[in-house]
């Protein structure tokens, strides 16, 4: 099953440092605030895309606003790069390399989330930095760059010794040019490099959105280490999620790149075919208290981590090897009546997979652990073509061998 995300205890101490709901007015404050940027992120995300200098577009420049955003969904967010940074096993080879430091670009930092996301995940997952660590953290919004050298600095105050430090730039990566200034001290590559939530804010006025933000992205490759990875993150959302398809299809089609995760093919994405398919990811964890306060207060419901992601390398590495008996779970496991049934997606496409009560054995019975973004192994499918393009369920039957290669 995969594994229930929480936030470490030295981040959630920064966070009730730098976030404080003590009284009741200030904790009703923090509410309407995370109310408000719910609603810019949700319907009001016009403003955010076709008008970047609107007051919607320009939240973290808000004091208010951006103290919502630290209590909430800053957490969320963290949790959910370092959900990501979990699948990047090349990460091993890359830190134990020579002894220049460990480069992370982090493009659309707002208040340093993936930041201190990685700072973090290298403490506490992989127990030190076992090379110097350097952050070069960018946003159009200078007040959220602030936010983020505290965020940092409080951090650091918690974890003596550790040899990290972050380069604050403010740019609009919508201007020509922003990132002629990015290139790392030496001329260094960078290792990793993360877009969160930033990819679908890009471009909204252009006559061609997703050329430009594909061309942004195979600019930000020529400055990624031939081992690192570039680790693209946003919303759930059905719009963002297949824009953000179209832009994989552009880089595969260019040979940009490989995707590593979460395709397990350089096809084009199957969810495009029809309308209303659309890849997403949602993974557990366990809110933290302020979070969960939140939530009860004005009925969010913050239970699971849900985004859509790419993993991107110039390596050819992949998540697991190319295979067509190899698929990708992109649904929940749905319990029918005599039967159940997931989407699968992979190289042959994206078929509906159901197994009947009755056809359940010894052999299938690891279909009963399948769940969204799971990667797993079917033998003996049984497919079946439909008439005029009809969507026909593909059968796993009773001497079919179901295996779980990989939960996330």
């Amino acid at each position: 099953m995969p594994r229930v995300r929480e936030l470490s205890p030295s981040v959630l101490l920064v966070l009730s440092r730098l976030v404080s709901a003590e009284s009741g007015q200030a904790f009703r404050a923090l509410c309407e605030a995370v109310t408000s940027l719910s609603r810019r992120f949700t319907r009001e995300r016009e403003a955010l895309t076709r008008d970047r200098g609107s007051r919607a577009a320009a939240y973290l420049d808000d004091d208010t606003l951006r103290r919502g955003y630290l209590a909430y969904f800053l957490p969320v967010n963290l949790a959910k790069v370092q959900a990501l940074l979990d699948e990047l096993p090349g990460l091993e080879d890359t830190l134990e390399g020579p002894r220049r430091p460990f480069r992370v670009l982090d493009l659309g930092s707002g208040p340093g989330t993936a930041a201190v996301a990685v700072l973090d995940w290298l403490r506490q997952d992989r127990s030190g930095l076992p090379r110097p660590l350097e952050v070069v953290a960018v946003d159009r919004s200078r007040p959220a760059l602030v936010e983020a050298e505290r965020l940092w600095n409080e951090y650091r105050r918690l974890a003596d010794g550790l040899d990290a430090r972050l380069l604050p730039t403010h740019a609009d990566l919508e201007r020509a040019g922003s990132l002629k200034h990015l290139t790392p001290t030496g001329g260094a590559p960078f290792d990793l490099i993360v877009m969160a939530n930033t990819l679908n804010e890009l471009f909204g006025t252009a006559r061609d959105p997703i050329a430009r933000r594909a061309k942004l992205v195979s600019t930000l490759l020529d400055l990624l280490d031939p081992h690192g990875a570039l680790v693209i993150l946003e919303p759930a959302l059905r719009d963002v999620s297949r824009d953000l398809h179209r832009v994989r299809d552009t880089l595969v089609a260019q040979q940009a790149c490989t995707v590593y995760s979460p395709c397990l093919h350089e096809r084009p994405c199957p969810a495009l075919i029809h309308e209303d398919d659309w890849c997403h990811e949602e993974r557990p964890w366990m809110p933290p208290p302020l979070v969960a306060a939140i939530d009860r207060e004005v009925g969010f419901i913050k239970d699971a981590l849900k985004f859509s992601y790419l993993i991107l390398r110039k390596d050819a590495r992949t998540i697991v090897p190319r295979s067509p008996g190899l698929y990708r779970v992109v649904s929940e496991l749905r319990e029918m009546k005599g039967e159940k049934r997931a989407w699968l997606c992979n190289e042959t496409g994206r078929p509906e997979v159901g197994r009947l009560d009755r056809e359940r054995s010894d052999a299938n019975a690891a279909l009963d652990e399948w769940h969204r973004g799971a990667i797993v192994k079917v033998e003996d499918l049984v497919r079946k073509e439909g008439k005029g393009g009809q969507r026909v369920v593909a059968r796993i039957p009773a001497a079919a061998k179901v295996e779980v290669v990989r939960p996330v």
